[in-house]
């Protein structure tokens, strides 16, 4: 057993999965001129993935920092301020529902067009 959290391949692990991961996948999105709409929507959900993962993460390390007599484990990961540990997941979650959503919008639009070009009798 460690006598810190922070010493555990876990919580490095996790600020490689929550950090640059998702801030990697943001960068490519922004400086790419074209990208296809399967490719967003995989990144969408890539990012619903890591906000999920990150939780995961973060709830065995506050049961860890419980275990260890590290107080500097105990101030951030059990005491209150360990809410807002939560706020980054919470962000690209809520980022990678709002690509998925803005790329299902898009193709239903889209289809929903097409439906009115083949089918202009029926169209509203």
């Amino acid at each position: 057993m460690s006598y810190s959290v922070f010493t555990e391949t876990r919580f490095w692990f996790m600020v490689a999965l929550s950090v640059v991961l998702p801030f990697g996948i943001y960068a490519m999105l922004m400086m790419k001129r074209a990208i296809s709409r399967t490719t967003v929507l995989l990144l969408g959900f890539l990012l619903v993935a890591i906000a999920g993962l990150d939780v995961y993460f973060l709830r065995s390390l506050s049961a860890l920092a419980a275990l260890t007599p590290s107080l500097a484990d105990d101030a951030l990961f059990i005491s209150e301020l360990s809410i807002a540990f939560y706020l980054l997941p919470a962000l690209f979650g809520g980022l990678g529902i709002n690509i998925i959503s803005h790329s299902l919008i898009s193709h239903l639009a889209e289809a929903q067009q097409r439906f009115n070009k083949e089918h202009p009798d029926r169209g509203y």
